[in-house]
């Protein structure tokens, strides 16, 4: 499950930014429509409530620091639920564990609840800020999106998938913005994360796209490539008709 997967399955026009990403496809819950965008504090959490949702289904329970987040939840519920684990840690990793099988079976409120537990267990658990910043891309921006990534990517700075949903999320906002920096951010994200792995088909077709946006139809055309040859399922058909339109496949795969 990644940002671009989401997004695939739950936006068409979003797809044409991106592709799809690093696990299996389970789409998230968009915001409610004509709802405004809640604003994001710097951690990712939310500034002021998302309308309709109680706080325990808002990423890092809407905006709370661990110790608010144990008074919500209450300190003895905690520490029982815990209790049934060797430890916090083991216990913050099985609900992120739970938290993508909920998001596979696309229940986005039941997986927010269970990668916040994760995150309240064991605030250095960087899959749980991935869990929610996942959740998070829902948003009409990508905003709460990068902040939950970044703070996921700078606790596990080799993480391959936090590279990838953290650079797929820069492109979408490069694709809403058209700032510089976001695409030059996505791409280096992007060239990290196939270095790393390049077996990561996703990542490539991700890359493949920050090229496109470049005008590198050459270069994107190699990535697509590269991503169809680790697996084939990655391919965005979207952005081989776009790059089509501006150069014909030098393999002649695609006409």
């Amino acid at each position: 499950m990644s940002i671009s997967t989401l997004l695939k399955n739950t936006s068409p026009a979003l797809a044409a930014l991106l592709l799809a990403s690093l696990l299996s496809a389970a789409p998230a819950q968009a915001q409610r429509k004509g709802a405004p965008a809640p604003t994001v504090n710097p951690d990712g959490s939310l500034a002021t409530p998302a309308p309709g949702k109680p706080m325990r289904l808002q990423p890092l329970f809407g905006g709370l620091n661990p110790t608010q987040a144990t008074q919500l939840l209450g300190e003895a519920r905690l520490k029982a639920i815990a209790a049934s684990f060797a430890s916090t840690a083991e216990a913050s990793t099985f609900f992120t564990n739970k938290g993508y099988e909920y998001l596979r079976e696309n229940q986005p409120d039941t997986a927010t609840y269970r990668f916040n537990l994760a995150w309240l267990l064991n605030p250095q658990n960087a899959e749980a800020y991935r869990g929610l910043g996942i959740i998070a891309s829902s948003q009409p921006t990508p905003d709460a999106a990068i902040a939950l990534l970044s703070k996921g990517f700078g606790i596990a700075p080799t993480s391959t998938l936090l590279m990838s949903d953290l650079g797929a999320s820069y492109l979408i906002r490069y694709g809403q913005t058209k700032k510089k920096k976001d695409l030059a951010m996505g791409l280096t994200l992007l060239q990290r994360a196939t270095a790393a792995d390049p077996t990561n088909a996703n990542a490539w077709q991700q890359l493949a796209r920050g090229l496109y946006y470049q005008e590198k139809y050459a270069e994107a055309w190699d990535a697509v490539h590269k991503g169809q040859n680790a697996n084939v399922s990655s391919l965005d058909f979207d952005l081989i008709t776009d790059l089509l339109a501006k150069l014909p496949d030098p393999q002649g795969t695609f006409k």
